[in-house]
């Protein structure tokens, strides 16, 4: 047994005072005091001045996959085991099925990619880029496998479905009981504008966005929204959300009553904007570490979403964790050597960091309760974990995060866990870090330093 003493749970109806132990993997106890019973057989630690959560959910990550240009940089190992330093436990990747592959196949591969190599719990969204007549069928098999959600894009010619195909998987979903998670920008449009871009010769890392602009976000997700209310209010999850435009084409869709519409976004979203993609650096190519899809957006987009976010109309913070080096990877669309910014990996590491950044930025205007909810209670709401994960109660998993909200520390490139050589945040100074993280009942992280376990699981959903 595993005893912590003396610190403050963060649950839905408040901030208490108890002890709680760990047992066999589960949640055993929640009482004013603890003692433990036998101290040969169980461990205590004082957790006193800290906030101890049910452990973070990152639901969208991108580990060791092919992206139809490079391997990204970090492993299931490498990844889980950066997301647990943060405070993470548990992470929802995307297994893909591209083009000829089953969604079995993809599945399948998935797993081999994971299994017995993670530091924390890992679950898997089914991406479809094919849709063929058995696609219910696959989709069905999926669910009985544990995958409950799944993704469509309506940008990336290699992936994207087309409307009517997108309709179909919505009404498959809706009679499953899933949800469907949708990359939002317009392809066609993205496709033309990549192309004026640099016809112009328009080649470095400043084109990414001016090819990928707010209009191209918004128009997607009213689409998607259209698409989902015909289905019949599909359960629809707007992933990576970025654009006042796109969260007004939200609020239209709910005003008209359109129910089962989630919105997640992420850090960078909050934290960063578009002036980053000027940046040059000293070999005048940082511009390269922000491009992502969507891009940074203006400072305005940034405020709106922050507001938005603090309104309750966000439901979830993930990090879209997509890690590819500068060196040997970004630097491929060097103009100077025959690039441009297509020719760039897009994505940008960020499973270390998201509850220290969300801390930092909206801790003291959310309190831990705000907090657990964005990157715990909510996502294994959203994605069918709840009450096993998402919440600290007996008989609940024990994956639990202590927190120590007084930790200043700077973010820093040469001291992190991911296995890419920059972050998009350094120099950061932020508040609040992981003291205590706990998988399954077992230590794996204590204060920002893995202890080498790695009891991460498959969690069917």
């Amino acid at each position: 047994m595993i005893v912590l003493k003396g610190g403050s749970l963060v649950t839905p109806q408040g901030v208490i005072s108890a002890d709680l132990a760990l047992e066999d993997g589960k949640i055993a106890r929640i009482e004013p005091s603890i003692e433990a019973p036998d101290a040969a057989s169980c461990k205590t630690y004082d957790v006193s001045g800290c906030w101890v959560f049910p452990g973070f959910i990152d639901a969208h990550t991108h580990l060791q996959c092919w992206t139809g240009m490079d391997w990204t940089a970090d492993s299931f190992e490498t990844g889980t085991r950066a997301a647990a330093v943060g405070g993470t436990t548990t992470v929802v990747d995307y297994a893909t099925a591209d083009r000829g592959v089953s969604m079995d196949e993809a599945l399948d591969e998935w797993h081999r990619r994971a299994d017995g190599s993670c530091t924390a719990n890992y679950g898997f969204h089914m991406a479809i880029s094919e849709w063929l007549p058995d696609g219910p069928n696959q989709m069905r098999r999926m669910r009985e496998r544990g995958v409950s959600s799944f993704k469509t894009y309506l940008a990336y010619d290699h992936l994207r479905l087309t409307d009517s195909e997108t309709l179909e998987v919505l009404e498959t979903v809706r009679d499953l009981g899933g949800i469907v998670c949708t990359h939002c920008e317009n392809g066609d449009i993205v496709d033309a504008l990549q192309r004026r871009m640099l016809a112009r010769g328009v080649l470095g890392p400043e084109g990414h966005p001016l090819s990928r602009p707010a209009e191209a976000e918004a128009d997607a997700v009213s689409r998607l929204l259209y698409l989902a209310r015909l289905a019949g209010d599909a359960p629809v999850n707007i992933v990576h959300l970025s654009t006042e435009l796109g969260l007004e084409a939200v609020r239209v869709a709910r005003a008209r009553g359109q129910k089962n519409i989630y919105v997640e976004t992420c850090p960078q979203y909050l934290l960063l904007d578009e002036a980053c993609y000027r940046e040059q650096g000293e070999d005048g190519f940082a511009g390269a570490k922000y491009v992502m899809s969507p891009p940074l957006r203006k400072m305005r987009d940034v405020q709106a979403l922050a507001a938005a976010l603090l309104a309750g109309e966000i439901d979830t913070i993930a990090t879209d964790h997509c890690s590819f080096n500068m060196t040997g990877q970004k630097d491929r669309g060097r103009p100077e050597a025959g690039g441009d910014f297509t020719r760039i990996p897009n994505g940008a590491p960020g499973i270390e960091y998201r509850p220290a950044l969300v801390a930092t930025r909206f801790g003291d205007e959310l309190g831990p309760v705000g907090l657990m909810r964005l990157m715990s209670e909510n996502p294994a709401r959203v994605f069918d974990m709840y009450p096993r994960k998402g919440r600290l109660a007996v008989g609940s998993d024990a994956d639990v995060t202590v927190w120590d909200p007084h930790r200043r520390w700077t973010i820093r490139a040469a001291t992190q866990h991911q296995a890419v050589d920059y972050t998009p945040y350094e120099g950061f100074e932020v508040q609040g870090r992981a003291s205590l993280v706990f998988v399954a009942g077992e230590l794996v992280s204590r204060d920002g330093d893995p202890t080498g376990a790695r009891p991460g699981t498959y969690v069917e959903r």
